[in-house]
C-alpha cells in the first residue's frame, strides 16, 4: 500500500476492521433473537376467550310426592305339620232319574157358577113412604117444621128443588134410569145416609144429579148445611102433577152429609 491518502469515494465501501464486523454481528442476532422473543410473549400473552353461548331459559320443577309405601304383609303362617293324608271325598251315587207319570184327573162335573146377587134397594117409594116427608117451602130443621138457626129461614129444600128445576138432564137422567117411576109420578130415592144404588148404571148411578145436589149443598151457606134434619125430603121437578119427584133424607142427618161417600149418622 501506498502512503498517499485514497480519494473518498461513497459507492466504495470503507474498509472495516474484521473486529468490528463480528461485533456488529453479534449485536444484530442478539437484536434479532430478543424481537422474536418479545414477538413469542406478546403472542402467549394474548388471551383466547372461548364464545359466549346464551343462557339457557329457566325449567320449572314440580315437586312430586310418591305414594305411601304399601303395608307390610301380614305374616305367613308356619305350615301345618304334615299328618296323615285326608281322606278323598266320595261322590254320592247317583240314582236312576224316574219321568214323572202324569195322571189324569178325575172327570169332575163342573158346576154353574151362580150369577152374584144383585143389591136389592127399593129406590121407588110410594105414597105411604112420604107421609111426613119435608116439602119446598116448609123451612128446615126437624122434617121442614122448624127454622133455621137463630129463627132465621134457611129454606135449603126450595134452593136445592130450583137448582134441580133448572137444569133439564135431570129429568133426563131419571126417565132414563127409572121411566116407570117419572112416568107414574112416583118418588126416587137417591140418598138414604148413602147414595142408592141405581140399576143398570156403573158406580151409584145418576152421577150428574148427585153432583148437581152436591155443588149446590157445598156452595150453601154453613148454617144452612148444618142444619139438623130428621126424615125424608120431597122435591119436585115440576109443578104439573104426576110430576117426577127424588127424595133424600134419612133418621137423623144434615145437609153436609150429602158431601161425603157415607154419613156417620146411621142410617133410616
Amino acid at each position: 500500500m501506498s502512503g498517499r491518502p485514497q480519494v473518498y469515494d461513497p459507492l466504495v465501501p470503507t474498509p472495516r476492521p474484521r473486529r468490528r464486523a463480528k461485533a456488529d454481528g453479534l449485536v444484530a442476532a442478539g437484536i434479532s433473537v430478543a424481537a422474536h422473543a418479545a414477538l413469542l410473549l406478546a403472542v402467549m400473552a394474548v388471551r383466547v376467550q372461548p364464545p359466549t353461548l346464551p343462557e339457557p331459559e329457566p325449567i320449572s320443577v314440580a315437586l312430586y310426592e310418591p305414594p305411601p309405601p304399601p303395608p307390610p304383609e301380614p305374616p305367613k303362617l308356619a305350615p301345618e305339620p304334615a299328618g296323615a293324608p285326608a281322606p278323598a271325598k266320595r261322590s254320592p251315587p247317583k240314582l236312576p232319574v224316574r219321568q214323572p207319570r202324569l195322571v189324569p184327573p178325575p172327570e169332575v162335573e163342573p158346576l154353574p157358577a151362580k150369577p152374584a146377587p144383585k143389591p136389592v134397594v127399593v129406590a121407588e117409594l110410594g105414597e105411604a113412604d112420604l107421609i111426613g116427608a119435608a116439602t119446598a117451602g116448609g123451612g128446615s130443621g126437624a122434617g121442614g117444621a122448624g127454622s133455621g138457626p137463630g129463627g132465621g129461614g134457611c129454606d135449603m129444600v126450595q134452593l136445592l128443588q130450583d137448582a134441580l128445576r133448572r137444569n133439564p138432564r135431570v129429568r133426563a137422567a131419571l126417565a132414563q134410569v127409572h121411566p116407570e117411576a117419572a112416568a107414574r109420578g112416583k118418588a126416587v130415592l137417591v140418598w138414604n145416609g148413602d147414595w142408592v144404588q141405581s140399576p143398570g148404571q156403573e158406580g151409584k148411578g145418576l152421577a150428574g144429579v148427585r153432583e148437581l145436589i152436591m155443588l149446590e149443598v157445598a156452595f150453601a151457606p154453613k148454617a144452612c148445611r148444618d142444619d139438623p134434619m130428621r126424615g125424608l125430603v120431597l122435591i119436585s121437578l115440576s109443578d104439573s102433577p104426576g110430576a117426577p119427584r127424588l127424595a133424600l133424607g134419612s133418621r137423623s142427618w144434615n145437609w153436609s152429609d150429602l158431601l161425603f161417600a157415607k154419613s156417620g149418622r146411621g142410617r133410616g
